[in-house]
């Protein structure tokens, strides 16, 4: 990106807060955000969509003692940013008092020094017919897998590439660069009977040269696929279920929603008023860490300072089972009369929310093979289906499908089936825990083993 391009969005940044200050406000926060898009997707070898694009926005959040408002806009023009200024203002003096609104202590604002490692020009410099051929490869590669591939769902290369700036009248500007690529493919396979199965696997990255080689993706994209042809789904029971990491993630997911400042403010969550008490058992320990380094680069979730200029740290929700903290940003942590955890996440319009970085459960020691070695009979979940879950109540159910164990094997695949619980007993019952943690993106979970689940069936 030129110096030019850069500068002028840092003085843009600076220039409408000035005149938010100078129209009245007596505080305003403003973020730029400049990014660009790249999507292709490919199926049968031919290239069924192309996109590119890119975008330029800007934030106002002004504040009249403690009386808020926001605007944004896309247009950088004169009279669009007057208009701008001038409707942040116009809204803040109409709005409800609210005693716990404001911008961070001065004393608070930060960032992590040094570069994180967060964006590789190689992301644009790779020409757009490169991107479509590792997609085709991909894809290529599924296809010629096994003959029972017949057909195929596509396979899609992405790149993104964002610019933002943060600056506030309380003396913090930050600004951070950061890209992504990565590919998937989704193969299709059919049965002697007729019957079609599809499932994918992907890479992603920060940088082209950490992108896994397409033509192993598409042969495990091809063995996840193939394994799940002839499902059947299986009696009613309790028993247990291993899931999968990329559900697993999901289920330890819950966690950080729960522990959520906005939702235990408004006692709209099963963690409420469970600070400092055992909530699951004392092998989870569960970790957000807005500074990790994978492999020499930053994590999907790294970044120097969160959505309100407070530096980035790894926080421990969950130690030894014991749930050590809520996450917060200001608003919520002055609610609960607590401290910010550096989790604020900012868009261009509202308030700050709460978001996770580098969200993820410590891994076990055993391998995958050998969690499910243990299991006399059981599911091992590999894909859910809706969205069953009551933060309220802990209530859990989700459709699911994978594969049945049977003496410590995994015996055949299985479909149309529920499985249940309450995230309460599950994560007091989460049995063993594997060594396979792998970030791809920025939330993790190796597999788990959790006892007592109920399977409806047939």
């Amino acid at each position: 990106m030129p110096t030019k391009t850069r500068t002028d969005l840092r003085q843009l940044a600076s220039d409408v807060l000035a005149r938010a200050m100078r129209a009245g406000a007596t505080d305003a926060e403003a973020v730029v955000y400049e990014g660009d898009e790249f999507s292709a997707r490919v199926r049968l070898g031919q290239v069924e969509t192309l996109k590119e694009s890119g975008s330029r926005a800007l934030g106002l959040r002004v504040f009249l003692g403690q009386k808020t408002a926001n605007t944004s806009s896309s247009d950088f023009s004169e009279d669009s940013i007057e208009r701008l200024v001038k409707g942040a203002i116009t809204l803040a003096k109409i709005t409800s008092e609210d005693p716990f609104a404001g911008l961070p202590e001065t004393q608070e604002f930060g960032q992590l020094e040094g570069d994180l490692k967060l964006y590789f020009d190689d992301v644009n410099e790779l020409p757009p017919a490169e991107r479509i051929e590792i997609a085709r490869r991909a894809e290529a590669a599924a296809m010629a897998y096994d003959t029972r591939i017949q057909n195929s769902g596509g396979a899609d290369f992405d790149t993104g590439t964002a610019h933002k700036i943060l600056t506030n009248s309380r003396g913090f500007t930050g600004e951070y660069r950061r890209s992504y690529c990565g590919f998937s493919v989704a193969p299709i396979a059919i049965d002697e009977k007729g019957g079609m199965q599809r499932n994918y696997w992907y890479s992603s990255s920060r940088t082209t040269s950490k992108l896994e080689s397409p033509e192993e993706i598409g042969r495990i994209a091809a063995q996840r696929t193939l394994r799940r042809l002839g499902a059947r789904r299986v009696p009613t029971q309790k028993a247990s279920v291993v899931f999968s990491p990329e559900i697993a993630r999901g289920i330890i997911g819950n966690i950080f929603d729960a522990a959520n400042g906005d939702a235990i403010y408004r006692h709209a969550t099963f963690l409420d008023d469970m600070l400092g008490k055992q909530i699951a058992g004392e092998n989870i320990t569960v970790i957000d860490d807005g500074t990790m380094m994978l492999d020499g680069i930053g994590g999907f979730g790294t970044a120097p300072f969160d959505g309100e200029g407070l530096p980035t740290r790894r926080t421990v929700l969950v130690e030894k089972g014991v749930l050590k903290t809520y996450v917060n940003n200001t608003y919520t942590a002055r609610k609960l009369n607590m401290r910010s955890t550096g989790s604020a996440s900012r868009g261009l319009a509202g308030n700050p929310g709460i978001g996770s970085h580098n969200f993820y459960l410590e891994p076990g020691e055993c391998t995958p093979e050998a969690l499910i070695a243990d299991v006399k009979n059981g599911l091992y979940v590999t894909e859910t289906m809706g969205f069953g879950v009551n933060l309220v109540t802990g209530d859990y159910s989700q459709g699911a499908a994978g594969l049945w164990i049977e003496n410590g094997e995994l015996a055949y695949p299985v479909e149309e089936i529920t499985i249940a619980g309450n995230l309460k007993d599950m994560y007091q019952n989460i049995a063993a825990i594997a060594n396979d943690l792998e970030f791809r993106s920025s939330a993790a979970a190796p597999t788990i083993r959790i006892e007592g689940m109920t399977i409806a069936g047939s």
